[in-house]
């Protein structure tokens, strides 16, 4: 529930000495716990509304749910300070309507399973498993903070594991801890009281834990049950999704608005402005309406709340909500949007590039976009008059929260990954991935350094010369991919197995159909170029009039140059840094052949010094598969 706050549930299970018991003992917990929450009066509740207090992030709202107790459906709608939203399940399809009032249907097979569980969890399936299976492990006993509980794994039928504590002086369920992507969720309920014969916790806390254990603030929610009714009449309108408000407009007659854009670093940068003030935005298919703190103080918009937020970096950051009134891009324009405000900490200096922030999945889900990176031309139309590039191949896509998911093929193997125009790389590939096909070996994967930057700080993974990329029926050989090998960040969700970026997409013309879930891409002239690779080893940031080392790899012509993290170059060549931009420079260190020398000026510690950068490949020129053993199999 509220999963579009960000906000959802989590704490890590302690470490137990079991005492593992019987399917009967696990029949009798389970009985014990309906006998303590009402008994028999539940079996003749056929629904179930709830309304009380939310509180999140420092913010304070409200919210009702209402559950179908036969057929497993629910629907939740919430305030929270300035925003609103819903959420609900159908009994087929998850759906959610963010706080700007796009709806979304949610058919990626991990939202699938998550919400079978929720539902699972909503209808108790645990008290008759003949109607709503699961498969249960043993009985297990456990203490925790000096509580004995009786602990149940399950998983329901089509859905996710879940670990169910029961409290053994009470026998009602306490805790509810359950996977969420890379992190673990626990919900703890307490507070039980009477509702028409039946006993309900009034009170439910959630917490998210991430892979090293750790909690946040920033990340838990509160509710409280103020009131409550049992066996409302339902209707099939009740869970079903809503209409998406009549907030975006194309202020043109044809209903097709084209923007130019700018292309740096693999990002598209385009002109627009917010209640009439002119702004800069990076479009980020993987991305919400956000502005940093700066851009919200600039156009007089105020923040509430403090919220967490997660990218590619291993931290999380503060996030704040605000409403402006308008959001224009060409003559596209967004009524009343949410806008979350983030500090996006030195990305400014990691583009070389001032933005005010992004225009994300809001935008691409209102209209119809197609993005000419050959004509470098952004557009956005009415949905009913969006039509696909000429020659295009069609690709479906399913949807994750809000960024799409299609299926490639990667030297043979089959990989799920999202769509990422905020992405400067072509090919990130997932730790949990990487580890289970043993890619690092199999890639010859160069050593770990930083390859990206976002939100949350640098992201490091280990680079490498790819294969061939099968896409929408189209081959693409010798990608420059990421290895992801850390254990926080969106690149650590066992969900996904990659993340397409714009290494990759700048060599089409590509549209999204979000209404009809379909991707369209047609080739341009960049199809078969090159994919080349930073070939000195240095990831630089843009700072006053130089540029500062704020990576070195291990092993690189960087590094045999005597180059150290926080070094300020201020000429290459002979050429003072300021003669171009960091994009620029950064296109030169990839292209210029191996052998190139470069004499480096730069400044440590205040004082002049000068090195000599040899560039050197860094990764393969071309992959060629690691040597299989005589008498092995690929596998395929």
């Amino acid at each position: 529930m509220l999963q579009l706050l960000l906000i959802a549930v989590s704490m890590l299970a302690p470490a137990l000495a079991p005492a593992a018991g019987s399917a009967s003992d696990v029949k009798a917990v389970l009985a014990a716990d309906k006998a303590a929450s009402g008994g028999t009066r539940w079996d003749a509740v056929t629904s179930l509304e709830l309304q009380g207090t939310l509180h999140a992030g420092g913010l304070d709202g409200s919210f009702r749910t209402l559950q179908d107790l036969t057929r497993a459906r629910s629907v939740t709608s919430y305030r929270l300070g300035p925003v609103a939203g819903a959420d609900g399940y159908d009994g087929e399809h998850g759906w959610t309507q963010d706080p700007g009032g796009e709806v979304a249907m949610l058919d990626a097979p991990e939202s699938r399973r998550r919400a079978r569980r929720q539902a699972w969890l909503d209808v108790h399936g645990y008290w008759d498993p003949q109607r709503w299976p699961a498969r249960y492990g043993p009985l297990q006993r456990r203490r925790l903070d000096g509580q004995a509980y009786a602990v149940i794994e399950a998983t329901p039928a089509d859905g996710e594991p879940v670990t169910l504590f029961f409290d053994v002086a009470t026998h009602r369920l306490a805790r509810i801890v359950q996977p969420q992507g890379q992190d673990t969720a626990t919900t703890v309920l307490s507070d039980w009281r009477e509702l028409e014969g039946l006993i309900l916790p009034f009170h439910v806390v959630t917490d998210l834990t991430d892979a090293a254990g750790r909690t946040d603030p920033r990340r838990r929610t509160e509710l409280r049950i103020e009131r409550g009714r049992v066996n409302v009449a339902l209707a099939d309108t009740d869970f079903a999704p809503p209409q998406m408000t009549e907030t975006a407009r194309i202020e043109h007659a044809d209903g097709i608005t084209r923007v130019p854009f700018e292309l740096i670093n693999n990002h598209i940068y385009v002109a627009g402005a917010i209640d009439g003030k002119p702004a800069r935005f990076l479009v980020d298919t993987g991305g919400v309406n956000l502005l940093t703190p700066a851009a919200a103080r600039k156009f007089g918009l105020v923040a509430q709340g403090k919220l967490a937020a997660r990218g590619v970096g291993e931290q999380e950051v503060d996030l704040g909500i605000a409403h402006a009134g308008a959001v224009r891009v060409g003559d596209a324009v967004l009524s009343r949007p949410v806008f979350y405000v983030v500090d996006l900490g030195d990305l400014d200096a990691v583009e070389g590039v001032v933005a005010d922030g992004l225009v994300g999945y809001e935008m691409f889900r209102r209209f119809g976009v197609t993005i000419d990176y050959g004509a470098r031309v952004l557009v956005l139309a009415e949905t009913a008059r969006f039509a696909p590039p000429a020659g295009a191949h069609r690709l479906a896509f399913e949807q994750a929260e809000r960024i799409p998911v299609v299926m490639v093929t990667l030297d043979g193997l089959p990989i799920r990954t999202s769509v990422d125009t905020g992405s400067r790389s072509s090919l990130t590939l997932h730790s949990p991935f990487v580890r289970e096909h043993g890619l690092l070996a199999r890639y010859h994967a160069d050593t770990e350094a930083v390859v990206g930057w976002g939100v949350g700080g640098p992201n490091r993974g280990r680079p490498a010369r790819l294969g061939r990329l099968q896409l929408a029926g189209f081959d693409i050989d010798g990608v420059a991919g990421d290895l992801y090998t850390g254990d926080k960040g969106s690149f650590a969700s066992p969900d996904l197995a990659a993340n397409l970026g714009g290494g990759v997409l700048r060599r089409f013309t590509v549209a999204f159909d979000y209404a009809n879930k379909a991707m369209y891409l047609a080739p341009n002239a960049a199809l078969a170029s090159p994919d080349p690779f930073d070939r000195s080893g240095l990831w630089l940031l843009a700072t006053g009039a130089g540029l500062q080392v704020a990576d070195v790899a291990a092993d690189s012509a960087a590094s045999r140059a005597g180059l150290r993290v926080g070094d300020r170059i201020q000429a290459i060549a002979g050429e003072a840094v300021a003669a171009r931009t960091l994009d620029q420079w950064r296109q030169r260190l990839r292209e210029l052949p191996p052998g190139t020398r470069l004499a480096i000026a730069y400044r440590r510690d205040g004082d002049q010094a000068h090195a000599t950068l040899v560039l050197a490949e860094r990764i393969a020129a071309r992959w060629q598969p690691a040597p299989v053993p005589r008498g092995a199999t690929t596998g395929r």
